[in-house]
């Protein structure tokens, strides 16, 4: 199937599409905030720059686009026909940069949670709240 909108266009829609504070991660910043949990954001200083750090529990959260970061099974993570094969190596890019950055936060010590997109709204919020609730009692310094 044909583009419907021109390169110039295409291009134009493409670059505007934001890396952070993205309508999901919103929801699931607000949501945790309500919960009482506090969080820094985008820490430099961490493999992948998670879009959510809770130091206190020793956990990120990574809220991922289903299209960009391959949601298996999703009926959102389609390729785009039109120049397949960038689309491939980009996806087959990303999906090889999550699993690194999952790998050196969990060698860090680190707990990783993904949320994706098309999960929002739905029981995985209180699913999460419930699991960093679980891990309150724990401190790793023992404090």
């Amino acid at each position: 199937m044909a583009d419907i909108v021109s390169p110039a266009v295409r291009s134009r829609m493409m670059a505007s599409i934001k890396g952070k504070d993205t309508k999901p991660e919103l929801v699931v910043r607000s949501f945790l905030h309500r919960a009482g949990f506090r969080f820094s954001l985008h820490r430099k200083d961490l493999p992948g720059r998670p879009d959510i750090v809770l130091p206190k529990y020793r956990t990120v959260v990574f809220v991922h686009g289903c299209f960009w970061h391959r949601h298996s099974g999703c009926p959102f993570a389609t390729t785009p026909m039109k120049n397949a094969g960038f689309w491939r190596t980009k996806f087959r890019e990303n999906t090889a940069r999550d699993i690194r950055n999952r790998s050196a936060l969990e060698l860090l010590g680190w707990r990783v949670e993904t949320v994706w997109s098309c999960e929002l709204p739905s029981p995985r919020l209180p699913r999460l709240i419930q699991q960093l609730g679980h891990h309150r009692a724990i401190d790793p310094r023992g404090a």
